[in-house]
């Protein structure tokens, strides 16, 4: 059993958890995931490792309230346990690996969008423990759905928060402020990391593809089973097929096909759509789920 240890209200839909998982403390790293699982007959629920703490043995996690399941995950509180909390899941970050003398040379843009800053702050983190300086972007439809900003801002050396209705901070999207960062204030960018809605990465990379900017994104937000079993996060990219949850979920964003990703999540949500799916797919299909079987 994995206790909580902490529990704070983001927003009204948006909810920050520490939990007690020792060994996903000890072995994980940004970009990495766990699955969640509240009881026995509870649905598996993959989420983004938020943060970490090797010596408390904590790791925590941010959800949003979308569905039956995270509405019951919500009612837990300090003190209570999870069934099961499995990882650490999927690759780390590509920038774990690169020499640091290097990763210091480079001017890097995070852009988190929603809820996607819960997985954006782990890698800013450990850029600032590596003695890295980059930005981040925090973007919003509305002031009240902007998360860990202060949070932000301690690890990244110039933090820019921006709303869809000028509520808060910057008035436009976050390519808006892409743009006004690199057309108005002098910026200039290696490599741009989005995470956060299928939509916003999918616009921020063609922004930055006509840019000539390096992107990376994370595919996490179409991950259901979270073992590569299920097929649901099954996307094509740079023409091969791919799974988020066991290649990724970080990729290539210049190299996904966002519209056909966006497209077979549609379908895969009706009996009808994965019935199709599971004839033109074929054996490459997967359906571990047992959904279309």
């Amino acid at each position: 059993m994995y206790k909580i240890t902490k529990k704070e209200m983001l927003s009204d839909s948006i909810i920050l958890m520490d939990v007690i998982a020792p060994r996903v403390a000890k072995h994980c790293y940004p970009g990495q995931f766990v699955i969640v699982k509240m009881d026995e007959q509870g649905e598996r629920i993959p989420l983004t490792i938020c943060d970490y703490d090797r010596e408390k043995e904590t790791i925590t996690i941010v959800f949003q309230i979308v569905g039956a399941s995270t509405k019951m995950m919500a009612k837990y509180e300090v003190g209570d346990s999870f069934r099961d909390f499995t990882g650490p899941l999927g690759c780390k970050s590509e920038l774990i690996d690169e020499p640091i003398e290097e990763l210091k040379k480079k001017k890097i843009l995070f852009v988190a969008g929603g809820v996607g800053t819960a997985p954006v702050y782990p890698q800013v983190k450990w850029m600032k423990s590596q003695g890295c300086e980059v930005d981040c972007i925090i973007g919003a439809r509305t002031k009240s759905l902007i998360i860990l900003e202060e949070e932000m801002k301690e690890v990244a050396a110039n933090t820019y928060v921006t709303t869809d209705d000028g509520s808060y901070g910057f008035k436009g999207n976050v390519n808006d402020m892409i743009k006004e960062l690199i057309h108005n204030r002098g910026k200039s960018y290696d490599l741009v990391i989005a995470i956060g809605p299928v939509i916003m990465m999918k616009f921020v990379c063609l922004l930055t593809k006509e840019l000539g900017i390096k992107t990376v994104v994370s595919m996490n937000p179409i991950m259901v089973d979270g073992t590569g079993m299920c097929g649901a996060c099954r996307l094509t990219v740079g023409g091969q097929v791919k799974f988020a949850c066991v290649d990724g979920p970080e990729f290539d964003g210049h190299l996904v096909d966002f519209d056909e990703s966006m497209k077979r999540q549609q379908m895969y949500k009706t009996e009808e759509g994965r019935a199709i799916l599971r004839q033109t797919e074929g054996t490459t299909h997967h359906g571990g789920c047992g959904l279309c079987s």
